[in-house]
Formats: C-alpha cells, sequence, structure tokens
C-alpha cells in the first residue's frame, strides 16, 4: 500500500512519458554508447529526478528542452547522474590471483632480457579500487624487482566525479573490511579525530596509478601498448556493434601477448576468434 502511495505521489509531482524517456534513452546512447531498455526506466527517473529538482525545474520536459538547448554544457552533469558506478577492492579476486600467480612472473621473465616495461589500463576504473588492486597486486607480486621497472597504471572513466574520488584515494574504513590485514597495514592509513571513519591509500599506490577523463566512443588519446587491459562491467551496457568496435580498439592497443580482462557476464562475441582464452573472462591477444 506505501508504495502505491508514494509512486502516485511521485508520479503526480514529475512524470515521465514515453516521449520524454525515449529523447534521454537516445540521448544517453549518442554521449556514451549506453543503452538503455524500459527496464531501466525506474533507474533513470530516480537519477535524473534529482537533477530537476536541484535545477529547480517543474518537469521532465523542462529538463529534455534544457539537453536540446545546450547539450554540451550539460552533458557531463548528465552522464555523471546515470553512470552506474558498482565498484570494491578485488572484485572478480580471480583476475588478480591470475596476473599474480601467472602473468606477473611470465612478464618478469621476459623482461630479463629486454625493456623493464610495464603498462596496465582500467579502462572503467569508476572510483578507483579497481587500478588501486591492480597496484597492490604489482606491488606484491615484483617487490623484489619493482624499482628496476618502468611500471604505470592508467584510470579512466567517462564520470569525472568518480575520477575524483578516486585520484583523491580516500575512502569509507568499511570499503576496505573484506581486504586481508597484511595489505590494510600496509597499503592504507586511517584518519585521525573527524576523519576516523575515513581511510586513505598509501602514496606508494598514488605514484603507480594515473587518472584521467575518457569516453570511450571518443578519440583515445594514449598509444599504449598496453601489457593487461581491465574492461569490466561496461561492455553490457553497449549494443553488439559498439562492442566489436571496443574489443577491436583493445585488440590494436594491447601488446602481443597481452592480456584484455572482461566483467563476469561478459564475453568477446565474435571478436573471440582474435583472442585465446586463458582464464575465467581472461583473453590474450595471440603472439
Amino acid at each position: 500500500m506505501m508504495t502505491n502511495v508514494r509512486t502516485k505521489d511521485r508520479d503526480s509531482a514529475i512524470s515521465l512519458n514515453n516521449a520524454e524517456f525515449n529523447f534521454l534513452c537516445t540521448f544517453v546512447y549518442d554521449s556514451t554508447g549506453i543503452v538503455l531498455n524500459e527496464g531501466k526506466r525506474e533507474m533513470l527517473y530516480r537519477r535524473l529526478s534529482r537533477i530537476i529538482r536541484e535545477k529547480k525545474l517543474d518537469s521532465f520536459s523542462s529538463y529534455c528542452r534544457l539537453l536540446k538547448k545546450q547539450p554540451e554544457q550539460e552533458r557531463d552533469f548528465f552522464i555523471n547522474a546515470i553512470t552506474t558506478n558498482l565498484t570494491s577492492f578485488f572484485r572478480e579476486q580471480h583476475h588478480f590471483d591470475y596476473i599474480s600467480q601467472h602473468e606477473l612472473p611470465r612478464i618478469i621473465k621476459n623482461g630479463q632480457a629486454n625493456n623493464k616495461r610495464l603498462r596496465i589500463w582500467s579502462s572503467a576504473s569508476s572510483t578507483g579500487e579497481e587500478p588501486y588492486s591492480i597496484a597492490i597486486t604489482l606491488c606484491e607480486a615484483m617487490k623484489a624487482v619493482m624499482t628496476q621497472w618502468d611500471i604505470k597504471i592508467l584510470a579512466t572513466d567517462i564520470d569525472s566525479d568518480v575520477l575524483a574520488k578516486g585520484q583523491s584515494g580516500i575512502y569509507e574504513l568499511s570499503r576496505i573490511e573484506d581486504i586481508p590485514m597484511k595489505f590494510k597495514k600496509k597499503y592504507f592509513q586511517r584518519g585521525d579525530r573527524e576523519n576516523s571513519s575515513n581511510i586513505k591509500v598509501s602514496q606508494v599506490l598514488q605514484q603507480l596509478i594515473t587518472f584521467k577523463h575518457l569516453n570511450l566512443l571518443h578519440e583515445w588519446p594514449m598509444k599504449g601498448p598496453f601489457d593487461i587491459i581491465f574492461c569490466r562491467n561496461v561492455i553490457i551496457y553497449f549494443d553488439h556493434k559498439t562492442q566489436q568496435e571496443l574489443f577491436a580498439r583493445y585488440y590494436e592497443l594491447l601488446k602481443p601477448g597481452g592480456l584484455l580482462m572482461l566483467g563476469h557476464s561478459e564475453n568477446l562475441g565474435q571478436y573471440q576468434q582474435y583472442f585465446e582464452n586463458v582464464g575465467r573472462t581472461i583473453f590474450r591477444k595471440p603472439l
């Protein structure tokens, strides 16, 4: 009963009709390549109604007119509101285990005779937990040779707000509850006084990572090549054509023998023929 009342009150205050919903879905797709269907209607409503209130507009119709009138000025704010940023430290642990146990030993061995250069790209880095997890993995697996290597991690995202969060390296203490105690002590510092509920990642990790704003559908200024690319839990938001185009671009930026990491529910589709599957959602570009 309460749900019906809230829905009725919500609809009477600000409604989202089909024409407005279709326009917003098109705006999302044109701006980000993300495909929204009817199942995302409630999510779109919740997130954009906050913008409508903040901008003191009276309807979705008014907001749609604003997007049409000044799309460039509103696009970043709009994208930050609708993109999903669910992440955690060492999410999908098997990826980090594979890198630590198999990939880094191989890279270190090859680097003994060649250029000691390591490049990793976290291409949908959200609030930074993924690139910091990568950095911890490198520091632990390469501690004996770390100073001999030129190591850089690039972290990009379309959402400028979450990038700023990641760059700050400051998180609520609860975010590292599931991290092994040895990592907590070694790579995180707890705040004091009014900041006692927060932690900050160590400078050792931060100096390995560069955070940059990037829309995956636009030009990629980095040249690569990358040894490992993480593209996890973002491909599912694109249509098939866009997915295949992105896989082709990732392929070009990977070193021969480099790894592409996808999310647990993602696959390469027809682009699988160009990669070797070496683990659960872990794909290697042939040498």
